[in-house]
């Protein structure tokens, strides 16, 4: 039986992810975001791209059937299926820079790239390596006219979730995001599941 992991609020975790599993990451109560990276576990030089990725994509709202590729140009993962169909690959994980420039009337936190780095640390993965994150269910609309961007809560609602397909071994980072505009003003749990190629329902 596959066991669904908990990720408590504002905190986050590192684990592998082996070629061909799936990894499905769930919002449980909704409004939540996630950060998700993922370094290729043979060599942790190539790491997962914003840039590569939404220049192939040619669009910057990604969703089931699109691949996330590295830094090498070489597809790490695909989604193979999505609940939701917003998310965000353009900003970069909140952190204690991040709250003293967004919140100044609130207490500092480290957010998803402290969260990242020390989950990541074990890894052999230091702070300066964590590039932009895929922020699933993170909404940020923006204007066509003018680009600015907004963020808004999330679309997502309780259970939904996004699924991905690992391409390459990996070692990969994953959130419950710290940021109070990105998650409606509250916090909450991320749960994700790993499962063998195959296997996913």
């Amino acid at each position: 039986m596959i066991s669904t992991q908990v990720i408590p609020e504002r905190s986050g975790t590192a684990f592998r992810l082996a070629k061909g599993e799936t990894l499905t990451v769930i919002d449980p109560r909704g409004e939540q975001v996630s950060d998700l990276l993922a370094f290729n576990a043979h060599d942790l030089d190539e790491v997962i791209s914003s840039g590569r990725t939404l220049d192939y994509a040619e669009t910057i709202y990604l969703t089931t059937g699109h691949r996330l590729y590295s830094n090498r140009s070489q597809v790490m993962l695909e989604i193979v299926e999505d609940t939701v169909g917003r998310h965000d690959f353009l900003l970069t994980p909140c952190s204690y820079d991040t709250f003293h420039h967004f919140y100044p009337k609130l207490p500092p936190h480290r957010g998803c790239f402290g969260n990242l780095s020390a989950a990541l640390e074990p890894h052999g993965i230091a702070p300066d390596r964590i590039p932009v994150a895929f922020n699933c269910f993170m909404n940020v609309p923006i204007d066509g006219e003018t680009g600015k961007l907004k963020v808004l809560p999330p679309l997502s609602k309780a259970g939904d979730f996004i699924r991905f397909r690992a391409h390459m071994d990996l070692v990969i980072g994953l959130t419950a995001c710290s940021a109070p505009d990105s998650n409606g003003g509250t916090f909450k749990p991320i749960h994700y599941r790993v499962e063998p190629m195959g296997s996913e329902s």
